[in-house]
Formats: structure tokens, sequence, C-alpha cells
């Protein structure tokens, strides 16, 4: 049995918040550059150019890459051989969020409460997903997710007889509707299966995943290939400017599901669609 203490857990998420939130992941960065090559809009070109430009002075001069710098997603896979001293995991976890967020200087957008709208001044608490694996080590990934990409996210409980074609109309719909406002080129998140809160975990966990990374199943791949083309094909653009590059990838996950469902959630990333991963 390997011992973890809470102080670590509470050193890693704090380092992470500030890495994820100024420093783009590298496949993401040249993705948004390679987008940058292939665009044929003039007026879209320039807008990378921007995009371009604001990772590289947050990167020089130690600055969030956006203002919305996001409610604070968790996820840790952790090793049944680990035994956590010292305190309570979530408790270690919104630590280092409010130690990150405080001593970086990232703003601090959560409430307490979604209907009296206090803030908590720290941005906690974070939102945690726990995952039990084997072994003697934690994963700590970090994902600050913000507000204006999130809210044009969206889920549908199809039916079978919906199939491929219904959930393929169901996330272009969702991105058409979304327009400008989660500030594109935008990364896609999409969960198919599970149930009604299973297939949101799968579309956020999607939207984490790196930009290189295809779904290991063909058919899979094959669909994420087929949305990034009818999105683009919808000449929203950077920014919202119109041009060929609405999206920067989309990756899929799937989940066994009931025989009388076909869920379908879309989680919708900006441009700076950020994680930050550490093993302890």
């Amino acid at each position: 049995m390997r011992e973890i203490s809470v102080q670590e857990i509470t050193e890693a998420v704090a380092e992470l918040c500030i890495q994820a939130n100024k420093i783009l992941p590298p496949n993401l960065e040249k993705r948004i550059a390679e987008c940058a090559k292939l665009e044929q809009s003039p007026v879209a070109k320039a807008v990378f150019d921007d995009l371009q430009e604001n990772i590289k002075v947050a990167k020089e001069e130690n600055f969030p890459i956006c203002q919305d710098t996001g409610m604070t997603v968790v996820f840790i896979e952790l090793g049944q051989e680990v035994h956590i001293t010292g305190g309570l995991l979530n408790d270690a976890v919104n630590s280092g969020v409010a130690k990150g967020y405080t001593e970086g200087y990232l703003r601090k957008s959560v409430v307490s409460d979604p209907l009296e709208r206090v803030n908590t001044n720290d941005n906690t608490p974070a939102v945690i997903h726990l995952t039990l694996t084997e072994g003697d080590k934690m994963k700590i990934s970090v994902c600050p997710k913000g507000f204006g990409s999130e809210n044009m996210s969206g889920l549908k409980m199809l039916t079978p007889a919906s199939g491929r074609d219904g959930v393929v109309k169901f996330v272009v719909d969702t991105i058409a509707k979304a327009g400008s406002n989660p500030c594109p080129p935008i990364v896609v998140g999409v969960g198919i299966g599970g149930n009604f809160e299973e297939c949101a975990l799968l579309a956020k966990k999607a939207l984490c995943r790196d930009a290189d990374e295809r779904n290991p199943i063909p058919y899979y791949a094959e669909l994420e290939s087929e949305l990034l083309d009818k999105i683009n094909a919808l000449g929203i653009g950077a920014q919202g400017f119109g041009g060929t590059c609405t999206a920067l990838y989309v990756n899929v996950e799937a989940g066994a599901t009931h025989i009388a469902g076909l869920p379908v959630a879309v989680n919708v990333g900006c441009h700076v669609t950020r994680h930050a991963e550490r093993i302890l």
C-alpha cells in the first residue's frame, strides 16, 4: 500500500490549475496552427493570427490565455493500492483549486448557489470525477471550463430509431445554433449512450481528450471525421466571421445503453479548451 498525502494532492492541483489556464496543450496549439494554414477566408486568417499571438503572449508573459478561467473540472484516476493520508480527497482537491486560483491570480467565477449567486471567492467547489483503477498511482487531470462555450452544450434523449443520422443531425444542429457564442474555432466533445447523466459525462471526457487522439474504434473514428466535416461546412468560422474552420476537432465517446434509449450529449469547448495532468 502506497501513501499519498493530501498536501501533495493540494500542491499538484494548484500547480495544474495555473498551468492549464496559462499554457495550452501542445497538440491543441499545433492543431490551431494547422487550421490557420488551411483557412481560406482572409478575415478568418487574420483572426487566427490574433488567436496565436494571444497564446504566445500568455505563455511568455505568464497571463491566463482567456479572462474566463472557468469552473474547475477535475478527473482523478485513483489506484486501489493508494492510501490517502492526512484528510479527505475532495477537501484536498478543493484546497488546491483555491490555492491555484488565488496565488495564480486567476478569475474566480464560481457562485455557491445557482439562484442566490454569491461568489465563493476562491473558485471552489470543483466538479470532481473519481475512478478507481489498478495500481499504486494517482492521475490528476485539471480541466478549467469556461461558460461561454459550456452554455452552448446540449443533451437529447433520442430513440433508437433515430440511429446514426439522428445523432449527426443533433450534433450539427447544436453547433449551428451556437454560432459565434462559444468563441470558435471550437472543440466538440460528443457522448453517446449511457443514461441521462452518463452521456453528459462521456461528452466531457471526449472534450478533454487530446487533439491528436482519435477514437480507437474505427466506426467512431469515422463518425468523428464526418461530424468535423459537417460542422466546418456550416461556415461559422473563427470568432463567427465566416470561414472554412469552425471546429478544430471532434471527439466521440460511446457507452452501453438501454434497449429503449439513444442518449446524446454535446459538450462545446472554445479554441482554448484547456487541460493539464500529472501522475503522483
